[in-house]
């Protein structure tokens, strides 16, 4: 389960979260979708525990540890390779010593890195280290995924298997929450849409049978165009 009551959060005299609140459980997939600086990274990072809220409270089932969390930096070294930095991850997760390897190399597999394991982050694409945070982000196999613009560097190949992995850790009762300004992304995995502008939700309810052509109608009559 996944909670947020009236989460409240300003930079200075912007209102980044104003009183947002939901609840999801086991296998609902929210898609967040709002324009640049609506606040959709920092409600991410206040579910994550990365931001404290000045307002309002969220839990997690399981707490921290059943966070897993793709934002805006991957979260990898780039000294290191590929497979040396989802080891280190491994070991942060608490990932038990004797499955590590066997984890970190279905992550490699999945993610189409195992001929790049061993090549340091900082020589690979933009497109390669989004999927290498991927397989980090994944090692503890989380109850909670949390995506802030998850598709970006993503070529069209690695964004649908990506949507194909999503689908199938949404059905195996996993919680994701992705959030993003492109209206087409995500729609066809959400359980659940969101549109959220200037802090706040200004729509939220299930997806239902919505194609994403209407999504994104409901989305410019409701923010403006977006």
């Amino acid at each position: 389960m996944l909670r947020a009551d009236g989460l409240r959060h300003a930079f200075g005299r912007v209102r980044a979260l104003d009183d947002i609140s939901f609840l999801l459980t086991p296998g609902q997939t929210l898609a967040i979708f709002g324009p640049n600086g609506a606040g959709k990274t920092t409600l991410l990072k206040v579910l994550a525990g990365l931001i404290r809220p000045q307002g309002g409270t969220t839990h997690v089932e399981g707490g921290p540890r059943a966070v897993g969390w793709i934002g805006d930096h991957a979260q990898l070294y780039g000294h290191l390779t590929v497979r040396e930095n989802l080891l280190f991850w491994a070991a942060l997760y608490d990932v038990p010593a004797p499955l590590r390897r066997a984890r970190v190399d279905e992550g490699l597999r999945r993610q189409g890195l195992a001929d790049r394991a061993d090549e340091p982050v900082r020589a690979l694409s933009r497109g390669l280290v989004q999927r290498a945070a991927i397989a980090r982000a994944l090692l503890h196999e989380p109850r909670v995924l949390l995506l802030d613009e998850p598709f970006t560097g993503l070529d069209l190949a690695a964004a649908a298997e990506f949507r194909r992995l999503l689908a199938q850790l949404a059905g195996a009762g996993r919680i994701v929450v992705l959030a993003t300004h492109n209206v087409g992304e995500g729609v066809e995995l959400a359980t659940d849409i969101a549109f959220q502008q200037r802090g706040r939700f200004v729509s939220l309810g299930p997806r239902g049978a919505r194609t994403a052509g209407a999504v994104v109608e409901e989305y410019r009559r409701a923010v403006g165009g977006g």
